[in-house]
């Protein structure tokens, strides 16, 4: 796949490289297939040169055994005699069919095989006359110059067989370096064209990269962008989150002083009414103080309802007994109303009031959740200040969830996340099924206590 790949990229590039590659090939192979059939033919000229001067060396080796036994007539001397007459005919054997289709030098070496059986002959003669007993003839017939004019005519033929040699040897020579200059231009050639293609490829290469780096640096501009517009959105959404909590604690400040002012005043009263009215009825008509005693039980309740609805709206303890009474008065009604456990461990800590009443609200959105869907027998509510920075945990036994999981009904602590950030501070979610929850939340500490 990448080679495609490069191939569709750097088409010319790819085909210059195969065109070099495949014709480096031929040429090597070319330059040494000629390379080798020189060096053969180089290699059979010098064995036909080595058996051209080989007949004339067995033949004075005949010669010389020849006239060892005559000197000795010891018959020792007459195997180096055989031997020389089984090489010779070998070197004929080989040099018929080395010179087998040129004209020229079959004839020589058909009248240089003539000179060296006749040459061969006078000497078995002598032999065979030495062996009879006739000395005197077979010494004759050594001293005659018959023999004399024998070897210089064969070492005229075998020079005359050299000389025709010696051409060939210079010619197939020359063909030899011709083909080492061939293939050393081609090979230079291919090198240069090797070297082109690579540098075409490197250039292509780097414009890619420079390419990719353009447009790796607008990605990178884009995503700054993205990023600084995903900031501002984050900050705007924070912005308008703690407005509507602000417009939202606004208009619970305000509902809870109409219900406190007039709810409240209208049930006074009317409990009032009731209990004149019942004094005037005392002992009058059983029935109707019956009726009296119920009205009156029911504006009492009516009127514990209205301070429950609030301080649900605006807790008045937080205000006047501060934010760990207020958060103890929290778990312990939720105790109480749902049979929960829960252990408090609350320490004074230094904010402001509406960081006060954040975390008020955190907790209550906590324990409100827990009791929906945690099915938890036990909670832990925990506050103090550690380094200049206030902690409150809340922690449940409970089935726990999965956070990585995208929940619909996840706004409760999506909205705790956005009041937390508010306010300068963090919220973690620690969770997993079968481990209950546990909400984390880190945030500054005053330097002084407010006014």
């Amino acid at each position: 796949m990448e080679v495609i790949t490069v191939a569709k990229r750097s088409p010319v590039v790819f085909a210059l490289a195969c065109v070099a590659a495949v014709a480096m090939i031929l040429i090597s192979e070319g330059s040494y297939r000629q390379a080798v059939g020189t060096l053969d033919k180089l290699g059979t000229m010098g064995a036909a040169r080595t058996n051209i001067q080989a007949l004339e060396r067995n033949i004075l080796v005949a010669e010389t055994a020849q006239r060892g036994y005559m000197l000795t007539g010891q018959k020792e001397h007459l195997q180096p005699f055989e031997n020389a007459r089984t090489e010779i005919n070998e070197s004929f054997r080989f040099l018929r069919g080395h010179y087998l289709g040129d004209s020229r030098s079959t004839e020589l070496i058909g009248r240089l095989q003539d000179l060296t059986e006749n040459k061969l002959l006078e000497l078995a003669v002598t032999i065979a006359r030495h062996q009879e007993g006739e000395r005197k003839t077979s010494s004759e017939m050594v001293l005659s110059d018959v023999g004399r004019e024998h070897m210089n005519a064969i070492r005229a033929i075998s020079v005359e067989l050299l000389e025709l040699e010696t051409p060939k040897v210079t010619a197939s020579g020359n063909d030899l370096y011709r083909t080492l200059m061939l293939s050393r231009i081609g090979m230079a050639i291919l090198s240069a064209l090797s070297l082109l293609a690579l540098y075409m490829y490197l250039r292509q290469t780097f414009a890619l990269k420079d390419q990719q780096q353009e447009a790796q640096h607008l990605v990178r501009v884009e995503r700054d962008r993205l990023e600084i517009e995903v900031k501002q959105r984050t900050a705007q959404l924070t912005e308008l989150t703690n407005h509507l909590q602000t417009a939202r604690e606004d208009e619970r400040n305000r509902l809870a002083r109409n219900l406190h002012d007039e709810l409240g005043a209208l049930l006074t009263s009317a409990k009032l009414d009731a209990a004149r009215v019942k004094s005037r009825l005392a002992g009058a008509a059983p029935e109707a103080l019956e009726r009296l005693n119920h009205l009156v039980g029911t504006l009492n309740s009516s009127i514990e309802l209205g301070r429950r609805i609030i301080e649900d709206l605006r807790p008045s303890t937080l205000s006047n007994l501060g934010l760990v009474e207020t958060l103890e008065i929290l778990a312990r009604e939720f105790a109480e109303g749902s049979g929960v456990e829960v252990h408090r461990n609350l320490a004074p800590v230094r904010l402001d009031t509406d960081a006060e009443l954040m975390i008020y609200r955190l907790v209550q959105e906590a324990i409100t959740n827990i009791s929906k869907y945690a099915r938890a027998s036990q909670v832990w509510i925990a506050m103090a200040a550690h380094d200049e920075q206030v902690e409150v945990t809340v922690r449940d036994n409970g089935v726990g969830f999965d956070p990585r999981a995208n929940q619909s009904d996840a706004h409760g602590l999506l909205g705790m996340r956005f009041r937390v950030e508010a306010e300068g501070g963090t919220l973690a979610v620690v969770s997993a099924p079968g481990r209950g929850t546990l909400l984390e939340l880190k945030l500054p500490e005053m330097k002084s206590a407010p006014a």
